[in-house]
């Protein structure tokens, strides 16, 4: 996965746990797309302590996700989802019916146990 996709998906499960002015400056380099120059200016401070704390930011939400999971998790799920869809519609073959259908409830139980 791109980094920068990466970077937005982890700020949207753990952001919250920044604090304010942490989630600010990621929330404007990431969603906002802004240089380091731009952050800096609109802050008040240098170039150089907003690389710093991009960089801390990102060590903070990479070890939430190393220690939850939770990306990883909704990623999974949303994998999983997209099976149980495509076999949903297999299921309407009646040769492959009876098999789509356990496989569904198989997923299903899978999904299930990770949470």
């Amino acid at each position: 996965m791109e980094r920068f996709v990466e970077n937005g998906m982890l700020l949207d499960f753990y952001g919250d746990l920044l604090t304010d002015h942490q989630k600010e400056v990621y929330e404007a380099a990431v969603y906002r797309d802004m240089s380091l120059s731009e952050i800096a200016d609109e802050m008040g401070t240098s170039r150089q302590a907003v690389s710093d704390l991009l960089h801390r930011c990102d060590k903070i939400l990479d070890s939430y996700e190393q220690k939850l999971h939770l990306m990883k998790k909704f990623l999974n799920a949303e994998e999983q989802l997209k099976k149980i869809k495509d076999l949903a519609q297999e299921s309407q073959d009646p040769s492959r019916s009876k098999e789509a259908l356990l496989e569904i409830q198989t997923i299903a139980n899978s999904l299930l146990e990770d949470f």
